[in-house]
């Protein structure tokens, strides 16, 4: 007796066929082994194909089970590619994020409500915040007219050395006197836009509590726009909450 070798399946078949284990799976645990079911799909080419178990060629078609009987037992979803299977856990991410923030917004909404029940205390509120601010550039402006005074004696003891270097003392101190005065008008120009920031921060909430008291529902307003633009807060403002 001679014995024929069998032809080795295609890869693709054999891949096919690997995506159709669940369904074989699923198949077998639903229904007994002598159960009569037939697979049917429709082709690219617009075929209705029919088999007693799941069809290699439909593995990207939606396949439907149906009993002995024609009635319709399951159906299959196609197996999705690696493309597709990623643009939909795209979708899925984005739809997540979107939930999250609707919560989100959903609970500052309330949480505002909560604090400020009419417009009194979110006036009081936004004080305090400038306050905490104006305090902050009032001492700055206090530490620059000290640098300035500091400097003063310094520049007329450099007048004894016209078109001479300054001795090594001096000039150290000039230069420490400079550098602490940059560093404070760059602290006033910081302090100035916290100061703004804060402004709208609040002018913002107070647009968004106005819709509120009016009656829209909390978490129907989108999110919070934030007013931070990377300056660093001031202890107690909003941002903080």
């Amino acid at each position: 007796m001679h014995l024929t070798a069998r032809r080795p399946l295609p890869v693709a078949m054999l891949l096919a066929l690997g995506c159709a284990a669940p369904w074989l799976h699923a198949q077998g645990s639903t229904a007994p082994a002598s159960a009569a079911v037939i697979y049917t799909c429709i082709d690219d080419q617009g075929r209705r194909i029919t088999a007693d178990r799941p069809i290699a060629a439909c593995t990207a078609k939606e396949q439907r089970v149906l009993n002995k009987d024609g009635s319709l037992r399951a159906v299959y979803p196609p197996i999705l590619t690696a493309e597709e299977r990623a643009a939909k856990e795209a979708q899925e991410r984005k739809l997540a994020e979107q939930r999250a923030a609707q919560a989100d917004a959903l609970r500052r909404d309330r949480n505002l409500l909560a604090r400020y029940p009419n417009e009194a205390p979110h006036r009081k509120a936004r004080e305090a915040a400038l306050d905490t601010v104006r305090a902050a550039i009032k001492a700055t402006e206090q530490r620059l007219r000290d640098l300035e005074a500091a400097r003063r004696p310094l520049m007329v003891e450099a007048e004894f050395y016209p078109g001479a270097p300054l001795p090594p003392k001096l000039r150290g101190q000039i230069d420490a006197n400079d550098a602490s005065t940059a560093a404070q008008r760059e602290a006033a120009l910081n302090q100035q836009a916290e100061l703004e920031r804060v402004n709208r921060l609040y002018d913002t909430e107070l647009s968004r509590l106005k819709l509120l008291w009016a009656g829209a529902a909390p978490g129907s307003l989108g999110p919070l726009a934030e007013a931070n633009n990377g300056t660093p807060v001031a202890s107690g403002t909003p941002s903080q909450r």
